[in-house]
């Protein structure tokens, strides 16, 4: 039997990343399913689901700052593979027995990275490559139990491995445009060390979005406000397939859209779906 969406599921830690929704596109790219979740998210749920791995996303704190965000250690030693990006990486090699302080020279932008051990992370990767970092701190020393993949100028352990848990770290930001094989990495993670296939696509997605609203609204109906936005105009289109003209979706015009754009908003969601469609014209309301 092929693998479903939950077979291969890849839990996102975010840690207030700037790059989060990025890297959930990147490994979204890849045919892989995955989602983003709070950093102190609860270790025993999210391992119920037997994600395939764990990204630990940048962040803006330092490690050893009073009150930064931390997850339990227990989570890097539950076998599950873990990719530490940036900020993840001071974490998980704090956590797993290293130390993390200021660099000595803050890392911003392009930076030459040297790789010194082509399996794993940096599979079919050149010598040399140009990768993206922005970071103040970076982790001084690992314990004996990890070993080094790359290093930077300024930074020796810009890449680690820890030799008996499925822990790896990468100072830099594999997630960004500005890393050209950043991709290739987090496809190596993935396939090469999670041991995903590729194979979910946007539609299985979708198909489960559209049966998992049907279940939960049965012979019920639904009331959604419009804002003609992204999130609402998704929820409002998923929520049409399942149950179709069950659904009122409720657009508040509060004077201060731009010209045209109650109508406009109007006129699309009326035309395309099957759902009762309200215009609350509340401007002179909302002004006053």
């Amino acid at each position: 039997m092929p693998p479903t969406d939950r077979d291969e599921l890849i839990v996102i830690l975010d840690f207030g990343s700037q790059y989060g929704q990025l890297i959930a596109r990147r490994v979204r790219e890849q045919k892989v399913y995955c989602e983003i979740v709070p950093f102190d998210a609860d270790p025993a749920r999210i391992l119920e689901r037997k994600p395939k791995g764990i990204i630990l996303s940048g962040g803006p704190a330092s490690v050893y700052a009073p009150n930064a965000p931390r997850i339990s250690a227990d989570l890097l030693r539950a076998g599950v593979p873990v990719l530490g990006i940036c900020y993840g990486m001071q974490l998980g090699s704090l956590l797993l027995g290293g130390s993390v302080k200021p660099a000595r020279a803050r890392e911003y932008g392009f930076t030459r990275l040297r790789i010194r051990d082509d399996r794993h992370l940096f599979h079919t990767f050149p010598d040399e490559t140009t990768v993206w970092s922005s970071h103040g701190d970076h982790v001084s020393e690992v314990s004996a139990d990890f070993e080094v993949l790359a290093d930077t100028e300024n930074c020796p352990l810009a890449a680690v491995r820890h030799r008996t848990l499925p822990f790896y770290g990468v100072q830099f930001h594999p997630e960004v445009a500005h890393t050209p094989l950043g991709g290739q990495l987090i496809r190596n993670f993935l396939h090469h060390v999670c041991g995903c296939q590729g194979t979910w696509r946007m539609g299985s997605y979708i198909q489960q979005a559209v049966d998992d609203i049907r279940r939960q609204v049965g012979d019920g109906r639904v009331v959604c406000g419009l804002s003609g936005g992204v999130d609402s105009s998704v929820v409002a289109a998923l929520i049409d397939r399942a149950i179709g003209n069950r659904l009122t979706c409720i657009f508040v015009d509060n004077g201060l859209l731009r010209k045209g754009e109650a109508r406009h908003v109007a006129r699309v969601f009326s035309e395309n779906f099957q759902f009762r469609f309200v215009l609350a014209e509340a401007g002179e309301r909302f002004l006053s």
